[in-house]
């Protein structure tokens, strides 16, 4: 006894649900130690005893559970047990220990993850009884998140709890040396969920051209074969969808690279665990149509359930060898979010009737879903993933702080809204929520937030909002009895970058988007800011200009073509240039008189403006079509000398916008591109001399831009810059909230570029 060592270890992260109790077992079997191990409140807690226990800890880290991520390990030496022969997996429920007091509240669910490489095996074949089941998962795949009510994470406290399982299952389940152990969803097809139609019968009505509803991880898709024009074309009229582009869903990466081109960065993103859709320049057009018309880029995603493995398979004809999985496959799917108009995500089986009005036919299984989740969507700029949209896969995986502060809730923006939820040097960023501009959307951040305060144990200190008063958000943050911060919507965009990076001192920020609520009550959008602490100060801005009807120019970018052009002294050849858009010979008299024409600073009404002008979009049918379509066009970015002016810290690129004028739009493009580049290098590098600062953070949805961004990135760093970019976040608004969170979590009392309101 007196050479007998006891150790025991709270290991913290995401480690329940992923196999991480069980890899334990192994370890400690194979060293000859005994003890056990538990899932607590806190995460993982061993206590390990025996001569070999300083080797377990190495050993324990080393080939961790895929899904496995580990925040912190406390270990603490403790007196030997008497006569404990072996190692155990404790019951978690009913396990006390005896040697700490109570820990907070810290185990962390794992995002839904596609299935594995040794479940895919076994799904297709035919000796093993998985076969061809659509629901077969293990714990280092399948779903998590989507079906989970409550931490810990035991079986009774998900969707899986009305499916008892069955002998066969509930042996795997009980094995520890088996992969299913304690995994919580495992069934089979004898005692698990079944779908409404087998999948033979679904892809019969895809080639058929129909219209199918299926009910996915986290709501339902909508599902048709891309190839058939007239499907398509439906497709569009019933969602009301004229234009937006469509994601693309393929067998494998060779499939994709027959229309697409994929690089090495590409591909480790579109095969990784978390499998989100992944915009990829175009190769082959004709060999799908209309699916993103006027853009050059695809959005594609290969399948991340057994079922759309399955549908795969059958759509190929069943063939009985398993090289389809890696070999170009005929099949190519438009999968998009079953939702009508600007609504969540449809999960409910009970909205049958508003999936029929989408779908010529609905495929529902018998499982709940308790959190719906959007597919997440990535661009690959300068060599590595950005998101577009943080969804299924990443969401409510953990954001590192810099340091522990005060639990925070931050709401968010009133576009692509996130929320985020901060615990000590965590912060945990919610899904894709939506717009916030409609019942239905708000109901559904209502139920994630109360889902996410439930299952993180936390009560927040304080909340933080949008400077923007009218926004939903910031009347329900006045309004829930804590301190509220309301936070300037660029200075936020800026301060995720910060966060995320662990950024110390003071910075530059280059902050790009179409609209943020200024300090001045204006329209900002293309600033130039410095930030010191939780403090901000605004530097400059894009010259601004008029905006011609105030919101609606973001729909109608015709509007800020014709305001460009008053600026340029031509306003008398705008009833002329834009006769064929309603009032268009009564916007000089407006523009002349200042009547509804607030002032922008906005990067986007810039884009807006060279798109029009340009003659490439002058009505937009969705958010960002006009900038997007510029930038499809972009050949070779160049600059146009004198394309610029700054001056009073203000940088104005209308010597470009004039030249637009005449300009071929691919051309006009290019220039623009490149000019406004060159710009904004300039513009940043003489406030970074006069400063002596050389980190420059960017933030703000134009630079989802790929052209903007590189561009950018590349002659920033040349100039011995050091430009940081937001990558586990969206710099779009769906990274507002951790911004938000940071600064309000650090504050204490009003500081400059926030107000305090109790």
């Amino acid at each position: 006894m007196m050479n007998l060592t006891r150790l025991k270890i709270l290991i913290n992260g995401q480690v329940q649900g992923v196999g991480f109790r069980p890899h334990a077992y192994r370890i400690a079997r194979r060293l000859g130690l005994s003890g056990w191990v538990c899932n607590s409140p806190s995460g993982v807690l061993i206590e390990v005893q025996g001569h070999a226990v300083s080797d377990f800890l190495p050993e324990l880290m080393t080939d961790l559970p895929p899904l496995a991520k580990i925040a912190k390990v406390l270990t603490t030496a403790i007196p030997p047990e008497i006569n404990e022969q072996a190692f155990q997996i404790a019951d978690s429920v009913n396990h006390t220990d005896k040697h700490q007091e109570k820990e907070p509240f810290r185990a962390i669910i794992s995002p839904d993850i596609t299935i594995c490489p040794a479940c895919l095996n076994e799904l297709f074949d035919q000796a093993n009884r998985y076969s061809h089941y659509p629901f077969l998962n293990c714990t280092h795949c399948g779903p998590r998140f989507t079906i989970t009510r409550r931490l810990p994470y035991d079986r009774c406290q998900t969707s899986m709890a009305e499916f008892p399982l069955c002998k066969q299952c509930q042996y795997d389940y009980a094995d520890p040396d088996n992969r299913r152990y304690h995994a919580q969803p495992t069934a089979c097809a004898n005692c698990g969920p079944r779908l409404s139609e087998s999948v033979a019968e679904i892809a019969k009505y895809i080639l058929d051209g129909d219209i199918v509803a299926i009910k996915g991880l986290g709501g339902y898709h909508l599902i048709c074969d891309a190839r058939n024009h007239h499907t398509v074309s439906r497709l569009r009229a019933r969602k009301s969808r004229d234009a937006k582009p469509f994601a693309l869903m393929v067998a494998n990466v060779e499939s994709a690279r027959r229309f697409s081109q994929i690089n090495q960065h590409a591909e480790k993103i579109l095969t990784s665990k978390e499998r989100p859709i992944v915009l990829l320049p175009k190769q082959d057009e004709a060999l799908i149509g209309d699916v993103a018309p006027g853009l050059s880029h695809y959005g594609v995603m290969l399948p991340y359930t057994p079922l759309h493995y399955l549908l795969f398979h059958a759509l190929s004809g069943n063939p009985k060898h398993g090289h389809w999985i890696n070999e170009s496959n005929a099949a190519i799917l438009v999968v998009t979010s079953a939702n009508p108009g600007s609504q969540p995500l449809i999960i409910d089986d009970s909205e049958q009737s508003e999936l029929r009005r989408l779908a010529d036919r609905v495929v529902s299984y018998n499982r709940d879903i308790v959190c719906r989740v959007d597919d997440s969507l990535v661009h690959i700029i300068d060599d590595a993933p950005l998101f577009i949209r943080r969804s299924r896969g990443f969401a409510p995986a953990t954001i590192k702080l810099p340091h522990t502060i005060p639990s925070t809730l931050a709401l968010g923006g009133h576009l692509k809204n996130t929320f985020c939820v901060t615990r000590d040097d965590e912060a945990f960023v919610s899904q894709h929520i939506g717009s916030m501009s409609n019942k239905a959307t708000i109901d559904f951040f209502h139920e994630s937030l109360d889902h996410f305060l439930e299952f993180l144990d936390v009560k927040p200190e304080r909340i933080a909002h949008d400077l923007h008063p009218d926004f939903y958000t910031s009347r329900f943050a006045q309004g829930y009895g804590i301190p509220a911060f309301a936070i300037q919507h660029h200075h936020a965009h800026l301060a995720a970058v910060l966060a995320e990076h662990h950024t110390q001192g003071p910075a530059l920020g280059l902050a790009l988007d179409g609209y943020g609520y200024g300090t001045d009550k204006e329209a900002w959008g293309g600033e130039l800011l410095y930030l010191d602490g939780v403090n901000f100060e605004r530097l400059g801005s894009l010259y601004p200009l008029p905006q011609p009807g105030g919101e609606k120019a973001s729909l109608e970018p015709w509007r800020m073509g014709a305001s460009v052009m008053h600026v340029l002294g031509r306003g008398h050849e705008i009833p002329a240039r834009f006769r064929a858009y309603p009032h268009s010979e009564l916007l000089p008299q407006l523009l002349s008189q200042r009547l509804n024409t607030p002032r922008t600073s906005s990067c986007g009404r810039l884009f807006d403006a060279a798109s029009s002008l340009l003659g490439i979009n002058s009505l937009s049918q969705y958010e960002g079509q006009a900038a997007m379509q510029l930038e499809s066009l972009v050949t070779n970015p160049r600059v146009l000398p004198g394309g610029w002016q700054i001056e009073r810290g203000c940088l104005s690129l209308l010597p470009t916008l004039s030249h637009l004028i005449d300009a071929d739009p691919v051309e006009g493009a290019n220039v623009f591109h490149g000019t406004l580049i060159a710009g904004l290098v300039e513009w940043v590098l003489m406030a970074a001399e006069q400063l002596s600062v050389n980190v420059i953070l960017l933030g703000g949805g134009c630079f989802l831009n790929k052209v903007l961004s590189e561009g950018l990135i590349r002659l920033l760093s040349s100039k011995g810059l050091k430009p940081i970019i937001s990558r586990q976040v969206p710099p779009n608004d769906g990274g507002l909230s951790l911004g938000q969170a940071w600064i309000a979590g650090r504050m204490t009392l009003m500081n400059e570029g926030a107000i305090a309101s109790q």
